[in-house]
Order: structure tokens, then sequence, then C-alpha cells
């Protein structure tokens, strides 16, 4: 087959025809508001799942903080009442209705001294709460009587001084104590047991009196007994009463006798909480059994 071929003219223009070129397409005004849109809304959404996200974690931070302060509390409301401490002409447990106030040895050395801790219920910046204060370490008579008057004010109205020695422990609705005394659980505040611990005291004789009962050897002035160590010369200077007296033999042994058997407590926690209800811890002094 033959190819045929066509030449321009000697002398003519050479003519190229050029085809139109291809018009490149881009967005549209409206792809773009759509475009736009859809990334807003995704934009949208993912800020509501890291919102929800972060709110859960402060609220699960929060009530673990809850629950590890209750923790503590309880914690220390044990504690507090396995070190309880008898003095002479002293009480060690009083409860008003209102305030628990103990009296307690120290847990760090023998010599540290006494501490007065009161627990109550009060209202603070995060509502109502319970709290616990507690004075500084105590060496003398003097010391002791004023912590205790201060434990009673700060349950009552407390000050500025006041709320710098205290702790609080979790939220609370109201709160209540009970004592074991006698074989039954009784209000602390009824009749039958304050008689029983207002006669449970025997006064301080005098030391003239009393010196014919001691039968130990005389110490040489500062000496002080091996088995007592540093804590029973800081319990003899809390338990010195006017100059010329002594507590009676049996005076510590029967304020022994005037602490409850047991101590029940009974918090009410608010709803909304990490832990919400009525919880009841029980306490029983050394030989009656567990709390």
């Amino acid at each position: 087959m033959q190819r045929l071929r066509f030449s321009a003219p000697q002398g003519s223009t050479r003519v190229r025809a050029y085809a139109p070129a291809r018009r490149r397409r881009g967005f549209t005004l409206i792809e773009l508001l759509v475009a736009l849109g859809l990334m807003a809304l995704m934009a949208a959404l993912s800020w509501r799942g890291l919102d929800a996200m972060q709110r859960n974690q402060t609220r699960l931070a929060r009530h673990s903080q809850e629950v590890l302060s209750l923790q503590n509390g309880l914690a220390q409301w044990t504690a507090d009442l396995e070190a309880i401490e008898s003095q002479p002409g002293q009480s060690s447990m009083d409860w008003d209705g209102r305030a628990l106030r103990l009296l307690r040895r120290g847990s760090q050395s023998a010599g540290e001294g006494l501490y007065v801790v009161a627990w109550a219920q009060g209202q603070r910046a995060q509502g109502s709460v319970w709290l616990r204060w507690s004075s500084p370490p105590l060496t003398s008579r003097a010391q002791l009587q004023a912590a205790w008057s201060q434990a009673a004010l700060w349950a009552q109205n407390p000050g500025d001084a006041e709320r710098l020695r205290e702790a609080v422990i979790a939220p609370l609705s109201s709160w209540q104590i009970v004592y074991f005394r006698g074989g039954a659980w009784s209000n602390p505040l009824s009749s039958a047991d304050q008689v029983s611990a207002s006669a449970s005291i025997t006064p301080a004789v005098p030391a003239t009196a009393a010196s014919g009962a001691i039968s130990e050897a005389p110490k040489q002035d500062g000496a002080v007994d091996a088995g007592k160590g540093l804590l029973g010369a800081v319990a003899g200077n809390l338990a010195g009463n006017l100059p010329g007296t002594v507590a009676a033999p049996n005076e510590v042994q029967a304020k022994t006798e005037a602490l409850p058997d047991g101590v029940r407590l009974v918090l009410t926690l608010p709803d909304g909480g990490a832990i919400s209800g009525i919880l009841t811890r029980d306490w029983s002094r050394a030989g009656l059994g567990g709390s």
C-alpha cells in the first residue's frame, strides 16, 4: 500500500493548527464550604470526647483521693484509741455530743510527751467534713489542761490558731459515737455512764499520808525507773499535782476502768462522693476482742 505525501508549495507559508489547551478544573466554593463544615464538625466531636475524658480523669482522681483520705482517717482513728494514756485527775476520753477528745501518748519516741487529739464535724470551704485536731507534744500538766480546753474550743468555735492544727478527713453528713459498757452499747451522754465515770476517780492524798504505803527504796533526785523509761518520766511530770501531794496508788487503775470497753463510730457519708451511706467501725480495748 502506497502512502501519499502532501507538501506545501514552495514559497507558501506553513500553517500549523493548535488544539485548544485543556482547562484545569479546581474546587468550587460550595465544595470548599462543605469540606470546612465537615472539618469543623469533626473538631467539635473530638473536643467533646477529649473534654469528657478529662472530666472522667478528674472525677476518678478526686474519688481516689477521697477513698485514700478516708482510709487514712479511719487508721488514725484506731491509732488514737489504741494509744490512749491515763493520767491522775485528768479525763482520757470525753464525748460532749460535738467532739470526742482523747489523751494519747506519742508514737515516735518514748520521751516525746503526750498529745490531746479531738475529732469533730465542722463546716469548711468543702462543706460539712470530718475533722481531726491535734495538740503539740505536752510535757506538763498546765500544757495538758490548756490543750484540753483548746480542743473543746476548736470543736465549738474554732479560730485561726485552732484551725492551723486541724486536718480534713472526708465529707460527712453526720456522725455518732456509742460506748460499750457493761456488756451493752449505750449513749455516752447517758446518766449511768456519767455516774460510773465520776465514781471511778479517787482524789489525791497528801504525800505524808501516802509515804508509808510506798515500799520502794528511795531514789536520787532525777532518777527514773528503768522499766518506765522516758515515757514514765514525762507521765510523772504530767501527773504532778499541787506541791506536797501525790496521786493515790489506785487512781491510775481506777481511771483506766472508767474508760469504755469499746467505742462504735457511725459515719453517714453524703451522696455523690466516692463512698456514700452509713459506715460503722467498732473498736475494743486490748484483751476484749478486735475492732
